[in-house]
């Protein structure tokens, strides 16, 4: 389009204006009513820019799970300090002829919590293959196995007391970039769920405690340990929460920190990120989508980009 400021006139009218150059200029009527260019050309700084809300409308992303323990908090080792004080409590001694109460050194805790998901299995596992414990509950290791769930079942319910108290205390913060990750994804139409395989009413003591009443109270799905019959690397949370939420598998991203965590994920067909801790951090996350130190520089943005790279990819 030539300049406006160079205009083209007809020969007839240079030839009029030729003569009458003395005077002030007059365009024939067709010209002056011609509208001027600047008005045809559009305005690219016109159209507002799309708001989240609007973007994620066409978003593959439907629903962010979170687990809870490694993600949401740092919590492994308020775990192991409760387990221990439990272990001195009821005197555990194992193997029998053990001086001392059992203690979990947090080299071992983290091999073990990397392999086995949930308190109750943990010590189950432990006891098979170390032997059952003599204690205050029971002097003589349990034989029965209804003796050996009660046991079992005595230490983790004042385990978990001792764990809430723990928290109760106001020394745990979230992890960095969780709660606005939340915020985002509510205010953008996204569902948000936790799904841990801790006991139930030390996730909610956890819950309401770092993210607040209204943010616990406006999760679409929570489900703990309790909710499932059988502990990740298990899928069945995740199928639950699928279920429970409405929303298939590959349109949920799940967020975990362990590889426990990731088979159960992967296992229900979710795609999956890890933000891993210090005890997690050498496993092998290579069916993640991606992995992450934290979340405080990872937008919501990101994580729809991730999820519709991974489902093209399938």
């Amino acid at each position: 389009m030539a300049s406006t400021s160079h205009l083209i006139l007809p020969t007839a009218v240079r030839a009029d204006f030729s003569r009458r150059r003395e005077g002030p200029l007059r365009l024939p009527a067709t010209i002056r009513n011609f509208p001027s260019p600047r008005r045809l050309l559009p305005n690219p700084l016109r159209a507002s820019p799309p708001t989240l809300a609007a973007a994620s409308t066409s978003s593959s992303l439907k629903a962010l799970i979170f687990d809870c323990d490694g993600v949401i908090l740092e919590s492994e080792h308020l775990h192991r300090q409760a387990y221990n004080e439990a272990f001195a409590h009821f005197s555990v001694r194992c193997p029998v002829s053990s001086p001392k109460p059992l203690y979990w050194d947090s080299d071992f805790y983290d091999e073990l919590q990397n392999r086995i998901g949930g308190g109750k299995p943990k010590m189950r596992w432990y006891f098979k293959e170390n032997g059952w414990p003599s204690s205050s509950i029971y002097a003589q290791p349990p034989l029965t196995d209804s003796d050996r769930e009660t046991l079992i079942d005595v230490i983790q319910d004042w385990k978990t007391e001792r764990y809430k108290e723990i928290i109760k205390s106001g020394a745990v913060e979230p992890r960095p970039g969780v709660l606005r990750l939340m915020d985002d994804a509510k205010g953008a139409g996204i569902k948000v769920a936790v799904c841990s395989a801790a006991t139930k009413s030390s996730v909610v003591l956890c819950l309401e405690n770092l993210l607040g009443l209204e943010r616990f109270h406006g999760l679409d799905c929570f489900l703990a340990g309790d909710d499932v019959k059988e502990k990740k690397p298990s899928p069945l949370i995740y199928l639950t929460a699928s279920e429970k939420l409405g929303v298939s598998g590959g349109n949920c991203l799940v967020v975990e920190d362990s590889v426990i965590g990731l088979q159960a994920a992967t296992g229900a067909g979710m795609p999956c990120i890890v933000t891993y801790t210090s005890s997690t951090a050498n496993q092998d996350f290579k069916e993640a989508i991606a992995t992450y130190s934290d979340l405080r520089n990872v937008r919501l943005q990101d994580l729809e980009l991730l999820l519709q790279k991974s489902l093209l990819a399938t």
